[in-house]
Order: C-alpha cells, then sequence, then structure tokens
C-alpha cells in the first residue's frame, strides 16, 4: 500500500512512523519536516498528505503534528478525504468500521513507539462496515464534501 505520511516536526515518533509503515511493507510518501526542503507547517503538510488521497495516488495517510488536531483539520478540508485523529487503538479500529476514514491523524506529543505500533495495528486490520446505517452516513458525509447539505 502507499501511504502519505507528513509532520510538521521532525520528532522520533514521526521517524519511527515511517520506519514502522516501511516495516510492514508499505511504500511511503513523506511531507512536511519528513520531506528536506518541503513545506513544514502543518496546515501545508497535512493538506499536501491528504491530497495525495483524494487524487488516488496514494491509498491512506497519515497526518501528525504536536496534537493531531490542526493536522486533522487541514486534512478534512480535503474533499473525499476522512480524516481522524486517534489516540488509541480502540478508535482506530472504529474510525475505520463506522467511519471508513482513509486519514489518521496523530499526535506527536502523545503517542508514543508501544501505542504507535498498537494504533497502526488496529487501523490496518479495520474494514468498513458493510452495516447499511452505517454507510449511509458516510455516504452522508460524502454528499457534505460536494456542497450538499443533508438532513
Amino acid at each position: 500500500m502507499r501511504i502519505s505520511v507528513s509532520s510538521d516536526m521532525d520528532e522520533p515518533v514521526a521517524r519511527a512512523l515511517v520506519a514502522e509503515l516501511r516495516k510492514r511493507g508499505h511504500e511511503v510518501v513523506a511531507h512536511g519536516a519528513l520531506a528536506p526542503g518541503d513545506d513544514p507547517q502543518w496546515a501545508a503538510c497535512s493538506s499536501a498528505a491528504a491530497q495525495d488521497v483524494a487524487a488516488g495516488t496514494s491509498d491512506q495517510a497519515v497526518v501528525c503534528c504536536w496534537t493531531g488536531t490542526g493536522a486533522s483539520i487541514a486534512a478534512n478540508k480535503v474533499p473525499g478525504v476522512r480524516a481522524a485523529l486517534c489516540t488509541d487503538a480502540y478508535t482506530a479500529d472504529g474510525a475505520r468500521r463506522w467511519n471508513d476514514a482513509n486519514v489518521l491523524a496523530l499526535s506527536l506529543r502523545l503517542t508514543s513507539e508501544p501505542l504507535l505500533g498498537e494504533i497502526l495495528d488496529a487501523w490496518f486490520a479495520g474494514q468498513a462496515s458493510e452495516d447499511t446505517e452505517d454507510r449511509r452516513n458516510v455516504e452522508r458525509v460524502e454528499r457534505l464534501d460536494l456542497g450538499r447539505a443533508t438532513p
């Protein structure tokens, strides 16, 4: 799988994320502080990684900033992206299952290397729910991307 990764800071957990994704056999496309010469600002690098997903040049993305909040906000501004800020494995599993999230947002401050492994395990094991109500909710979000509000 091709995964875009962005971080606004060159932190140990961001480097561990890239190494872990490669160890799991994924191709990594780096943005921000992880790519020399790239714009490291969280809004710029997170949206760049999200754009890769929206354009179909990456299958998924992982966006990081100090709290993870700014990275998730910037990624979610890109139509077609459903970014989820996950601080534990249960949330990562739920984001994949119920929200069909395609971008994982992480906090550089809160995510330890052991926790990172647990979150990634849950994220990659998670499958989008086939439940009608869950699919209907994801479709509503997709319509919001198109500017069509739904009841």
